[in-house]
């Protein structure tokens, strides 16, 4: 049963191989996207690594802009042409980290083929639908980059009606909503949809963090919705308020050694180091146990 952790990835070398290193399993496979405005002579040696790559494309993301959700779809896609035999592919950024072996992750997908794990909330249903439907509703120039771009943005809101979205759908998503792990027809089944809907694409353009919802959107108004399981098995703390999830520092350790999840959010090795060295040594003393489960 093999996986492909797509990792999107945009600093810190030195964490990315960490990350491979904790996450080392016969039959994980790991595809790097890196931001094309990173220099790759830096990143090179993971490579050296057992069944590490780069993708194929290398796309320059503008935060919250489409241009993730479009990184994340074509190097899918790149994945699925690899010719590899996957089950699973596993959506991750180079600053996310495992709370449970490698080998306790393994099992988990294996007991769990033909599923695919999100996390999300139907419009409507939530207190971040009502700030987030602005998203799709009003024009974003983020995916854009020239002088004057957001004066633009609020003459363009001011004189033309709200946006809808172009498909009769109801929408899912979340502040956990980028980070998933898709079934491979799932996943086939999302780029596939993506080819066939162009309008959906250049709709996209002009919203605001679309890796949120626009993907969880497609599969739960598809035939797969029967087999989506609405949990991602992420540790994301959104505590602090803001766009972005609090930094998990050491102070974190014991609810990461304790949450029912697989992997955790967002960690960074220059603000506090010693969080990954806790989490080591918690894997290392849970692997004997992993393996005698499995």
């Amino acid at each position: 049963m093999k996986i492909a952790h797509l990792i999107m990835a945009h600093k810190n070398p030195e964490q990315l191989g960490r990350l491979l290193t904790a996450l080392q399993h016969e039959d994980f496979y790991f595809f790097i996207h890196l931001d094309s405005k990173c220099e790759l002579a830096d990143y090179e040696h993971l490579t050296q690594r057992p069944r590490v790559q780069f993708t194929a494309r290398r796309f320059a993301v503008r935060w919250a802009s489409y241009h993730f959700t479009n990184a994340i779809i074509e190097c899918t896609r790149d994945i699925l042409a690899s010719g590899q035999p996957f089950h699973f592919i596993n959506l991750l950024s180079g600053q996310d980290y495992p709370i449970k072996p490698a080998a306790a992750i393994h099992d988990f997908f294996a007991r769990h083929r033909g599923y695919s794990f999100l996390s999300f909330e139907r419009e409507g249903a939530s207190s971040w639908w009502q700030h987030a439907k602005s998203r799709i509703e009003k024009y974003h120039t983020t995916y854009f980059h020239f002088r004057g771009q957001y004066t633009l943005q609020k003459l363009v809101n001011w004189v033309l009606p709200r946006r809808q979205f172009p498909l009769p759908y109801a929408l899912y998503g979340g502040s956990d909503g980028s980070w998933w792990t898709l079934d491979v027809a799932c996943a086939a089944y999302l780029v596939q949809f993506m080819d066939a809907h162009p309008k959906l694409q250049r709709f996209s353009r002009f919203t605001w963090g679309s890796d949120e919802f626009l993907i969880t959107t497609v599969l739960m108004n598809s035939h797969f919705k029967r087999s989506i399981i609405n949990e991602n098995y992420r540790y994301i703390d959104w505590s602090a308020g803001g766009a972005n999830p609090r930094l998990l520092t050491s102070d974190d350790f014991p609810k990461l050694a304790h949450a029912h999840k697989l992997f955790a959010r967002k960690f960074d090795a220059d603000h506090d180091p010693r969080i990954l060295n806790l989490l080591d040594e918690w894997l290392l003393r849970l692997r004997p146990r992993a393996v005698a489960a499995g």
